[in-house]
C-alpha cells in the first residue's frame, strides 16, 4: 500500500527503499490488528500516510520539512504542518505560520489551507510519517527517518540548486548535509516555544520566492 500509493516518479527514485517501506507498513498493520479498544490509533490514518509523495517528484520546487504528524485526533492529514480545510482552531504552530505569512506577505490570504501549497510544488514532508493520537513523537524510533532521509537525498540530487528547502528548528536543520547544492533557508521552528526566538521576522515565504526567482523558477502563490 505505501509504496504503491506514491507517484510513479517516487517509486522509480526510491525503488531501493521498497523493503524499508514494506517493513514499516507491516509493523503498523500489526499494531492496528493487535491493539485493544483503548489503545490510541495511528495518526494520520493509514491511507493518508504517504500523501506527501502523491505529486510528481519533478514538479517539486520547495521542500518544507516537519518533524512528525500532529498528535491531536483529526489533525494529521499526511502533510507537514497541514490540517483539513475545515479544521478549527488551527494548531498553534500553524497559527504562528499564518501570523508570519501575514506579516511577510500582507497581500496574501493567510487562512491555513496548505493544500494550495502542495498543488504548486511545495512538498510538505514530515521526517517521521506517523505517530499515535495523543502521543507526540511516538514513532520517532520506528525507522521512518531512514526512508525520508533517502527521499530528501533523492530530491536534492534531482533538482540541485533549483530546490528551495525551508528548514525550521534544529531537528529540520540537521538535514542540511543531505541537501548539498540546494538552496537552504533556515529559521527557528514556528512552535509556541520557539517562534519568538527567530521564526517571527524570518520572512521565509518572500525569501523562498526570491530564491526561486534567482533560480529562474516560477514563484509560489502562498495564499492559503
Amino acid at each position: 500500500m505505501f509504496f504503491e500509493s506514491m507517484h510513479p516518479s517516487w517509486q522509480a527514485l526510491l525503488a531501493d527503499q521498497r523493503p524499508v517501506l514494506e517493513e514499516l507498513e507491516n509493523r503498523l498493520l500489526a499494531y492496528q490488528e493487535s491493539k485493544d479498544a483503548d489503545a490510541p490509533p495511528i495518526a494520520p490514518p493509514m491511507p493518508l500516510v504517504m500523501r506527501a509523495f502523491a505529486a510528481d517528484a519533478a514538479s517539486i520546487r520547495v521542500l518544507l520539512v516537519g518533524q512528525d504528524p500532529y498528535p491531536t485526533e483529526g489533525h494529521a492529514i499526511g502533510l507537514s504542518f497541514a490540517v483539513a480545510p475545515d479544521c478549527r482552531p488551527l494548531p498553534r504552530s500553524l497559527q504562528n505560520m499564518m501570523k508570519e505569512l501575514g506579516s511577510d506577505l500582507p497581500q496574501v490570504t493567510a487562512a491555513g489551507d496548505l493544500l494550495r501549497w502542495q498543488a504548486q510544488g511545495v512538498m510538505l514532508l514530515n521526517r517521521h510519517l506517523t505517530t499515535l493520537v495523543g502521543a507526540a513523537g511516538a514513532h520517532e524510533k520506528l525507522g521512518w527517518s531512514r526512508f525520508t532521509d533517502a527521499a530528501i537525498e533523492a530530491l536534492a540530487a534531482l533538482h540541485g540548486r533549483q530546490l528551495v528547502a525551508l528548514l525550521w528548528g534544529r531537528h529540520a536543520q540537521s538535514l542540511e548535509p543531505l541537501l548539498a547544492g540546494c538552496t537552504v533557508l533556515s529559521a527557528a521552528h514556528p512552535s509556541p516555544l520557539s517562534a519568538s526566538r527567530g521564526f517571527f521576522g524570518s520572512r521565509p515565504f518572500s525569501r523562498a520566492n526570491e530564491a526561486l526567482l534567482a533560480n529562474g523558477a516560477k514563484t509560489i502563490d502562498w495564499s492559503c
